[in-house]
């Protein structure tokens, strides 16, 4: 059986791959505290490996997310979220390894 469908079937069904209401407010909240926080830190001034560490960890869940659930990705078929979420880390990672050949400089 076949489990990819078609663009008519899934506008037949709008809000199967969206989550819930109550899913997408929560992860809105999330996503608010978590730029609160970020936010916060800078405004802190803080700074060194361990806040670019956690700033990182912000980024990344916030991104995370937004790809699994705002771009639908979640229940997408596999090739999906795996090719988003591997773009994020590969971006993640090449600034990280830059971060830290700056500390080095």
């Amino acid at each position: 059986m076949n489990n990819q469908r078609t663009s008519a079937q899934a506008l037949a069904v709008p809000h199967s791959d969206h989550g819930t209401p109550r899913r997408a407010t929560m992860i809105w909240g999330a996503l608010i505290a978590a730029t609160i926080v970020t936010w916060s830190v800078g405004e802190a001034g803080g700074s060194g490996p361990a806040i670019v560490a956690l700033l990182f960890s912000i980024a990344f869940g916030k991104g995370s997310l937004i790809i699994l659930d705002y771009m639908a990705l979640r229940r997408a078929p596999l090739m999906w979220p795996v090719l988003a979420l591997g773009w994020m880390t590969l971006v993640c990672s090449l600034i990280g390894i830059a971060y830290w050949k700056g500390l080095g400089a």
